[in-house]
Order: C-alpha cells, then sequence, then structure tokens
C-alpha cells in the first residue's frame, strides 16, 4: 500500500495537470462510479489535498471525490488525447492537456464538505501536513501500553506512516519497535515527528524512500547498494538476517499486528519497562 508521501505526490499532480480553472470532463468506463462522475462532469477541479493515506479532489459545489488506493489502486497520467479506455477504471478525468485513469482503489466516493471533515476527523496528524499538531498523536502514544511500531502504523493516532516509514524512523533514533508507547519518551517523540515530517518531504521530492544518511550510503561506506524492488537506501527494511550498516548485528524480523517488523537488536537495544 503506498505510504504518505505517495498521495501528496499525486494530490501536487492533479494541482498541476488540471488546477487552472478550466472545466473537465469526468467519466467513468466501469460503470461503478458513473452517476458521480455526471455530476463532475463539465466542472473545474477548485482543490486537491492529501491527508495521510487519503486522496482528496474537489469540484467546487459538486463535492469532494474521496480516494484511498489500498493494496491495488492505481492512478495513471498523460498528455494529449485520452486513450480508449481498457480494463477497470473506476474514474477518468479528461482536461484539454492531458488525462488521468483511476483504477482498482479501495475507496472512490464523492463526499460533501462534512463527509470530508468526518474523514479528516478520524484520521492522525500527518507529518506533511504542516497545520497538524503532533501533540495529538503524543497523548495517544504516550498513555498507551501498545508497542510504538504498532502506534505509528495506526492512521488514527499518526497518518501516512506506513511499514516502511515506521521501520527507519525507529531504527534511526534507536528505538525498539516493540516498546510501549508510553515507554517513548517526549522528547523521543518530538524528535521522531521531527524526522518524519524530513524524511516524508523528501519522499514527495523524489517519488521514493530513502532513510540513509550521508555517512552510510553506499559510496561512503564502500558497499554494493540496495536492490529491490521499492528502490531507496534504507537501514533495516526488508534486510532481516543481513548486516547492520553500523553495528554489523544482523537485522531482524518478525510478525507484529499482521504486518512484518524489522530492527537492528545492536542498535535499537530492548530495555527494561516498568
Amino acid at each position: 500500500m503506498p505510504e504518505g508521501h505517495t498521495l501528496h505526490r499525486l494530490a501536487a499532480a492533479f494541482r498541476e495537470r488540471f488546477g487552472d480553472g478550466r472545466p473537465l470532463r469526468a467519466a467513468s468506463p466501469q460503470g461503478r462510479f458513473a452517476g458521480s462522475a455526471a455530476l463532475l462532469d463539465g466542472r473545474p477541479l477548485t482543490g486537491a489535498e492529501a491527508h495521510g493515506k487519503h486522496l482528496f479532489l474537489g469540484f467546487g459545489p459538486a463535492g469532494w471525490v474521496h480516494i484511498h488506493l489500498g493494496l491495488y489502486g492505481k492512478v495513471s497520467f498523460g498528455t494529449g488525447r485520452a486513450p480508449e479506455p481498457a480494463g477497470q477504471i473506476r474514474l477518468r478525468l479528461t482536461g484539454p492537456d492531458g488525462w488521468a485513469d483511476l483504477r482498482g482503489p479501495n475507496t472512490c466516493a464523492l463526499l460533501t464538505g462534512a463527509g470530508k471533515d468526518a474523514v479528516h476527523a478520524r484520521l492522525g496528524p500527518d507529518p506533511l501536513r504542516p497545520a497538524d499538531d503532533p501533540d495529538r498523536a503524543w497523548r495517544r502514544i504516550s498513555r498507551s501500553r501498545t508497542p510504538i511500531a504498532v502506534l505509528l502504523m495506526d492512521q488514527s493516532v499518526v497518518a501516512g506512516v506506513g511499514n516502511i516509514y515506521r521501520a527507519e524512523v525507529l531504527f534511526r533514533h534507536g528505538i525498539d519497535p516493540r516498546r510501549p508507547g508510553r515507554a517513548v519518551g517526549r522528547a523521543e517523540w518530538e524528535a521522531l515527528w521531527a524526522d518524519l515530517r524530513l524524511l516524508m518531504r523528501e519522499g514527495v521530492r523524489t517519488g521514493r524512500i530513502d532513510t540513509v544518511r550521508a555517512e552510510h550510503l553506499p559510496e561512503a561506506m564502500g558497499r554494493a547498494p540496495r536492490v529491490d524492488a521499492h528502490g531507496g537506501e534504507v537501514y533495516v527494511y526488508r534486510r532481516a538476517e543481513q548486516r547492520c550498516h553500523i553495528c554489523a548485528q544482523r537485522v531482524r524480523a518478525t510478525e507484529l499486528m499482521g504486518r512484518n517488523l524489522f530492527w537492528c537488536p545492536g542498535c535499537q537495544p530492548e530495555r527494561m519497562v516498568v
């Protein structure tokens, strides 16, 4: 499932391609969004924003298209004349200079402003939304016995963080992912939040997740670059049984709440919690 930086990149892409105020054609070749697409047809895009893993496309009085890509959703953009529809296209937007196709989303629904607000209300603060308050997350984390790794993936606590960012930010701050939230100090949380903002903003800029500091990059350490379909240089994510770049201990992996968890026992030591 795409992590939050991907949705913020998509919001920027929609604004860039369709945010000039000109009317768009909207259609649902698959048919599952046809009624709502008819309400959007001929209207301009008035806004595009992301909150965590959710994307919102505004069409003035017609409302907001709420999109959650889930595991299989994908957005494709093109210039010029749109091709003949092929496959399961839930929503196609066409403008004077190009088009966008949405396929296979978990959610594609037309919401009122109140409906959009309700989605925001159930999400935690997003490190990529400048006005979002990390104290909202801290109040949940500081009184929870749940492991910090689980809390970081709970979208009602922190929105937009996925498996890669949670593994990597905990490594970068030497925090055992199994430590209860209430055992994470306030200063530690503030450092985690600031680092998530830094890492995820870089993800928006580059379109990939890189979390390794300059002194640990392949060229600095004389090691081979990472080869992985996810791309990006990382410390522990999907590196089970490989040597840690810093302490040379083997990276460990287990399953926690149905998701793979990666950490280095040398750099993220377990500590007594009372």
